[in-house]
């Protein structure tokens, strides 16, 4: 596409969040370090190119007063065309060529090749769009079988066996084998409950009839009542609707944090924060329990797990804690 048009450079720009655009295909001079960019929408002329779904064609982006993000901030382009990338009557990204400094402008017969190829780039993006939705509810799907047969099976084998260990300890005649049967049977408790926490997380379902903020808080709100650690939220309404998308992931991530804050921490108060900081969606779970040296303490299960739900997002998870001062959480989300 870039040499048909006798273009230095071409790029293609999509949503990065609502308030900037990210390059996500480069092709030409400089190329390498423009691919990734992030640029506001916002006093762009992408951003005009996107609001009036119109081209704009720029003699000299070099001395343009409006800001052209990556091909102003890397230097060295002069004539630009710029179209947009339309989807159901909408645009939501734009297609450039540039020249360097002193190249030949670009005239209507390479506005309308552009045109053209960005509607090719559209339909590629939207196949691209469909098959990871196609993967996603393939996912979601098999969560909901996962959980179905855990709770029909799983759960129900080991409410099982509880019940018959409590009979046993009932006529066991021993008082030391009693105690030894209840306690087999609490443990059986926790591991029902936690399996039914598991579910919980599974399930897209939690959040068909509520918000993620709701959701936080009623998470919560739960872990409060069983745990007795004092918790407090400050969810972000903002953050939490951008992350509608992905919010059973951090449904679960709150959740296993909380879950380790409540078996380990020895907490009396805990807080539930989620906020927005450069693009990303920042979760933190605090708590002001024993703490630990992360240099020297063993590494878990749980954190691995934490990273790895956050890697699947995009993202990142990290742990910082202090002996006697307590533990922070922290996993970061691109939005």
């Amino acid at each position: 596409m870039r040499i048909t048009v006798g273009a230095d450079l071409a790029i293609v720009s999509v949503p990065e969040g609502p308030t900037h655009l990210r390059v996500a295909y480069a092709d030409g001079m400089n190329a390498p370090r423009l691919l990734g960019m992030t640029f506001p929408i916002e006093g762009s002329i992408s951003g005009e190119v996107v609001r009036t779904g119109t081209p704009a064609v720029v003699p000299n982006a070099a001395a343009d007063e409006r800001a052209y993000g990556p091909l102003v901030v890397e230097g060295g382009f002069g004539p630009v065309v710029i179209v947009p990338l339309t989807a159901q009557g909408r645009a939501f990204g734009t297609l450039a060529a540039a020249n360097r400094l002193g190249g030949p402008a670009f005239g209507e017969q390479q506005v309308g090749l552009l045109e053209t190829f960005a509607d090719q780039a559209t339909v590629a993006l939207e196949y691209a769009r469909a098959q990871q939705e196609v993967e996603r509810l393939v996912v979601l799907e098999d969560r909901e079988r996962i959980a179905k047969e855990l709770h029909d099976g799983v759960i129900q084998a080991l409410f099982a066996i509880g019940m018959g260990l409590e009979g046993i300890a009932m006529v066991a005649g021993d008082d030391e084998l009693s105690a030894r049967i209840d306690g087999a049977v609490n443990e059986l408790d926790r591991v029902i409950r936690d399996l039914r926490n598991y579910i919980f997380g599974l399930r897209p379902g939690i959040l068909a009839d509520r918000e993620l903020d709701k959701a936080l808080r009623a998470l919560v709100e739960e872990f409060q009542g069983r745990s007795g650690v004092l918790t407090i939220v400050d969810v972000d309404e903002q953050v939490a609707a951008e992350l509608s998308s992905v919010a059973a992931d951090v449904v679960q991530l709150t959740r296993e944090a909380l879950s380790n804050v409540g078996r380990h921490a020895d907490a009396t108060t805990c807080r539930v924060s989620l906020r927005h900081k450069d693009h990303t969606a920042v979760l933190e779970i605090d708590d002001d329990g024993r703490g630990f040296d992360p240099a020297t303490a063993r590494r878990g299960e749980g954190l691995s797990n934490l990273e790895d739900r956050a890697a699947a997002l995009g993202g990142k998870a990290s742990i910082e804690s202090v002996p006697a001062q307590g533990t922070t959480v922290r996993i970061e989300v691109p939005i």
